[in-house]
């Protein structure tokens, strides 16, 4: 690592959401909202980008947990502010604090930890279990 990840440093983002990041069964009544899915992986992007900065040129990081709650629905169209906070650095794991809010309100809260990889072992590992 360049340098270790601060407790309390925040990353964030805005993301714009679109048809693709629907729920698969929008339609016949049901409104067109965010997936889960596709806001766990607007989440997990925020906390990737908080700590790329801190990482050496043959590191990335990679999800290992998730907890979270998706409070509440946000309609196709709408803007998602996401953040993650820096709690805890142990080791090569990184927790995050997790909030997402769309235009009117707080949507998802939880914890994301991300583990620091070398690209060179990581693959080593994936190459030796698709053989």
């Amino acid at each position: 690592m360049k340098s270790r990840p601060q407790v309390g440093a925040v990353g964030t983002q805005s993301i714009l959401t679109g048809a693709k990041h629907a729920v698969e069964f929008a339609g016949n009544g049901m409104p067109a909202i965010l997936s889960t899915p596709n806001l766990i992986g607007f989440l997990e992007r925020t906390a990737r980008e908080t700590i790329a900065p801190c990482l050496d040129a043959d590191e990335r990081s990679v999800g290992i947990e998730i907890e979270i709650r998706h409070l509440a629905p946000t309609p196709i169209g709408q803007t998602v502010q996401c953040s993650a906070r820096v709690i805890t650095v142990e080791d090569r794991k990184v927790t995050f604090q997790i909030e997402a809010r769309d235009q009117h309100e707080l949507i998802a809260r939880g914890l994301h930890k991300r583990a620091i990889i070398r690209i060179d072992s990581f693959s080593r590992r994936v190459q030796e279990k698709s053989a």
